[in-house]
């Protein structure tokens, strides 16, 4: 796919590894995409490197794990150092089907009442360029998006025009360059359990290491995100897909059978 579809292999910038977790212990290259367990991923990379300040991941607060200081980015380091580390440390990325991390990053970060940071960054914005007479409240605290007008948002050339996407909607393929760095395992979000502990065997972490089983029961799933595209129409279905369509195809997702794009 990407010899298909990308022209020229253009060279990596350090802008480019924000997203790479470095483990100098165990030789691991982790890059985290967001809505894709990466808080959990987070948590079991500061126990891996943490040299035995934290024993279960489920220990560590999920805002601890986001704390940029607790976690080494690859593009902290010099530029022989990431070649090095690049060419001789397994690199290991997990994906998920493209509109449903969608999806759960819109449930995520616009129908949670404590998610204000969200809401007025992103939120008021949307609201004022994508809603018909808002109130004045609406207009103030960015609480109420629809998932309609973020998808409005999302296929607005100014929006990508003005700043990058937030990493919450970023596509992989740009937050972590598969095209690029070839990783060694990609690991799907389907079958998480299974892929992350056979990575953890696989670098050889402590056997007490294990990757924390998802509770969650609010799950964003296929059924969840059919509906939320029930509303909206055949021409922004496509144009959605086609926002996401190189991360279907890296990752070999096929298109989901609730959209009317055919």
């Amino acid at each position: 796919m990407c010899s298909r579809y990308t022209r020229k292999r253009r060279l990596l910038t350090p802008d480019d590894l924000r997203h790479l977790v470095v483990d100098d212990i165990h030789g691991l290259l982790y890059c985290y995409v967001p809505k894709v367990a990466c808080t959990n991923w987070k948590r079991v990379m500061m126990v891996l490197t943490g040299q035995g300040k934290y024993q279960d991941p489920l220990e560590i607060p999920a805002n601890e794990a986001h704390v940029p200081s607790n976690l080494h980015t690859l593009s902290e380091y010099s530029i022989p150092e990431i070649n090095y580390r690049l060419r001789n440390y397994l690199k290991f990325i997990f994906v998920r089907e493209p509109l449903e991390r969608l999806v759960s990053a819109y449930r995520n970060k616009f129908t949670r009442n404590y998610n204000t940071a969200f809401h007025k960054r992103y939120g008021t914005k949307i609201i004022r360029r994508h809603r018909q007479d808002p109130t004045n409240e609406a207009l103030e605290r960015g609480h109420d998006v629809r998932f309609e007008e973020f998808v409005y948002y999302l296929l607005d050339p100014r929006t990508q025009h003005e700043e990058p996407f937030n990493e919450h909607w970023e596509r992989v393929h740009s937050l972590c360059h598969p095209c690029i760095i070839h990783y060694d395992v990609v690991g799907k979000y389907e079958t998480l359990a299974k892929d992350a502990n056979y990575i953890l065997r696989l670098v050889g972490a402590d056997a007490g290491v294990k990757f924390p089983s998802s509770s969650k029961t609010t799950r964003t799933n296929d059924d969840m995100t059919a509906k939320f595209f029930q509303n909206i129409s055949p021409f922004y279905q496509r144009r959605l897909f086609n926002l996401y369509k190189m991360d279907y195809l890296l990752f070999n997702y096929t298109i989901p059978s609730y959209l009317r794009i055919q």
